[in-house]
């Protein structure tokens, strides 16, 4: 179980920082709204096709729980990306990836407010180090460039983003029993539905862009691995080992879009890429060392 939990969300983390590269691939040849929708738009067409028998036996249970999946599915489908896809465009990228490594942190505080769940100091201490990590990953390794961060408008953004993710993760363990592919539908029913107000503004002040041949393959890959698959494996690994945990793994996402940014576009290997990998690989270790420990007993 808890090599497939791990296995799955790592799959989940690379996929996403997949996602990042894809959007600094997307800059000209398509607009971030018309890729917000263009994304959830071809995913619920395929999870429909694949899963309209599943989904139909579901269906009194989801027409029961629909306002819950639709707006599960905005937060974390949606806004979490409109967020992050609007703040870039007032802050900085360094405080963009700091601030996305604190979607842990708020999963587990929401998690101890709410439902008296309590983390571990292993897990603290697992977070703190792994936190280090994504911060030698944001700053290029020159930790005085923190020093230097300016506040602005987009980290307002991105505490909204974060918080949007997060309030989904604690919120999934609500989530109605029906087969996974129904669960998919409805959600990203979600994400398509929340999406389509923030596209119209695009259009409407003339800010967008119709997609041109590297466009559509970057709304593919968007589609299928960051949407589809990544989504589905962290449902599943939260299912595996829980919220608090599985959120610890959003943490490898800054390093590995800085690793997969070195061997797709060209930027420069250092020794400090190796060293955020291993700060924050080593504080998901002693986490998981620590619950699974908790657990067996």
């Amino acid at each position: 179980m808890y090599r497939t939990a791990y296995l799955l969300l790592l799959l989940t983390t690379i996929f996403w920082a997949g996602n990042a590269v894809a959007a600094k691939f997307a800059v000209g040849h398509v607009s971030p709204m018309v890729l917000n929708t263009s994304r959830w738009g071809i995913a619920l067409v395929i999870l429909s096709a694949l899963g309209w028998r599943r989904f139909a036996a579901d269906w009194p249970e989801v027409r029961r729980r629909a306002l819950y999946l639709l707006l599960l599915g905005a937060a974390g489908f949606s806004l979490f990306n409109v967020a992050l896809y609007s703040a870039v465009l007032y802050t900085s990228a360094i405080n963009a990836s700091i601030e996305q490594a604190g979607i842990p942190m708020l999963i587990i505080i929401a998690n101890f407010l709410l439902f008296g769940q309590r983390a571990s100091m292993a897990q603290i201490v697992g977070f703190l180090v792994s936190f280090v990590g994504v911060a030698i990953t944001a700053s290029h390794g020159d930790p005085r460039r923190l020093l230097a961060l300016d506040l602005n408008f987009g980290d307002l953004l991105m505490l909204g983003a974060i918080t949007a993710y997060a309030g989904y993760t604690v919120a999934l363990r609500f989530r109605p029993q029906i087969h996974w592919q129904s669960l998919m539908i409805a959600l990203a029913a979600g994400g398509f539905l929340a999406s389509l107000p923030f596209t119209t503004v695009e259009i409407a002040s003339q800010n967008a862009i119709m997609p041109d041949s590297r466009g559509l393959a970057v709304i593919a890959y968007a589609a299928i691995f960051p949407s589809m698959l990544a989504q589905m494996f962290y449902i599943r690994g939260i299912e595996f080992i829980g919220g608090n945990r599985a959120g610890l793994f959003v943490n490898l996402v800054p390093v590995f879009g800085t690793l997969m940014s070195v061997f797709l576009l060209g930027e420069d290997l250092h020794l400090y890429h190796g060293v955020a990998l291993a700060l924050v690989l080593g504080g998901i270790w002693l986490a998981e060392r620590s619950s699974r420990r908790k657990a067996a007993a």
